[in-house]
């Protein structure tokens, strides 16, 4: 498994001991995250493909570290207790894998590999549902567009949709983004006063 790895741990002996057992497993590289370094700093420098957090106490300043890099990193974290209210936390904050410590060298691998898999299915997920909450938002704007055309103007619908459509062309720009503009332009809220008559 060709990875780069950032082990992060605050025992030098542990990380050593990780670092060992990692290497044996065939990994590629890890580094392990610089002396002094900050958690974050740590991450966009190396730019890793997994995340390892060793600690034996949990730590919650760790996990807020952790939250902030989740979106762009798989995250396998091992820890000295058994603490499923911890556990819960750093599965909130984007850890795709909590283990206790002592994993058995033969568990490395499938726990390495389930991670980035949970992580690259999650990123999937979260860019589907996004692409699907920009079309819903895409056909809201186009359905207000057409009524305010339909309401200001006296067209009709199909006469509402083709306007919209030539002045895209006509502005060389996406239908979507001349249909934003036409709203945020022209749709009076109640109460507020913004916007102006089509």
């Amino acid at each position: 498994m060709s990875l780069k790895i950032l082990l992060i741990d605050t025992d030098a002996e542990r990380a050593r001991a990780l670092e060992a057992i990692l290497c044996e497993s065939g990994f590629a590289r890890v580094v392990r995250m610089p002396e002094g370094a900050g958690r974050i700093a740590a991450v966009e420098a190396i730019k890793p493909d997994l995340i390892i957090v060793d600690m034996a106490l949990p730590d919650r300043d760790a996990l807020e570290d952790l939250r902030l890099v989740s979106s762009g990193h798989p995250i396998v974290m091992f820890a000295g207790s058994d603490d499923p209210v911890f556990a819960e936390q750093a599965i909130d904050a984007g850890v795709c894998s909590y283990n206790l410590s002592g994993v058995p060298l033969k568990d490395i691998k499938p726990i390495m590999a389930s991670a980035i898999a949970l992580f690259r299915r999650l990123r999937k997920v979260e860019g589907e549902l996004a692409e699907a909450q920009a079309m819903l938002e895409e056909r809201r704007l186009m359905e207000r567009a057409k009524a305010l055309l339909m309401q200001g103007r006296r067209m009709t619908e199909p006469e509402a949709y083709r306007w919209l459509q030539k002045t895209a062309m006509n502005q060389n720009r996406k239908l979507a983004q001349v249909v934003a503009s036409f709203v945020a332009q022209h749709d009076i809220r109640p109460g507020t006063g913004k916007g102006t008559p089509p």
